[in-house]
């Protein structure tokens, strides 16, 4: 046969087996204990974690001023970014993906002379046209985008 009586709580005293039989004095008991709980939050001056703390003060971060020595492009100079120039689109299927070889031409759906389109990080700053420069391949920059721009898809 299982024994109804439970261990004591952290206040020393036997719990009820039915939280519905309590008595008037367990009340007035937890009622106590709530005022005191109540009147040690409302003073910390009571309490034995007071003496241990300190006022916690923010510094005044708006007195500060930036300083233009540090302000500079050396700020981002390790600062990686995604560049991409999208010449034009087209659909392929797998299959016709899978027969491209040397030589093969894809067709995009832009004309010779179009702008390309120019993404940072994923996103449109620019449209620009192609040329070429001592034998390389370059972008001018003929448009910039406002707005918060597109994703590629």
């Amino acid at each position: 046969m299982a024994d109804d009586a439970q261990a004591p709580d952290d206040a020393g005293t036997q719990p009820k087996a039915n939280p519905d039989e309590l008595s008037a004095s367990d009340i007035e008991d937890l009622l106590k204990q709530a005022e005191d709980a109540l009147a040690t939050a409302e003073d910390p001056g009571t309490s034995p974690a007071a003496d241990a703390t300190s006022a916690f003060e923010l510094p005044n971060l708006a007195a500060s001023t930036a300083s233009t020595e540090v302000a500079s492009l050396e700020l981002i100079h390790d600062v990686e970014l995604d560049l991409r120039i999208e010449l034009g689109r087209t659909h392929m299927y797998l299959e016709d993906v899978l027969k491209l070889r040397k030589g093969a031409v894809v067709t995009l759906d832009k004309l010779a002379g179009d702008p390309v389109e120019i993404f940072v990080n994923g996103r449109l700053i620019a449209r620009g046209e192609v040329l070429v420069l001592n034998e390389n391949f370059c972008v001018r920059v003929a448009e910039l985008v406002a707005g918060d721009g597109s994703k590629p898809g």
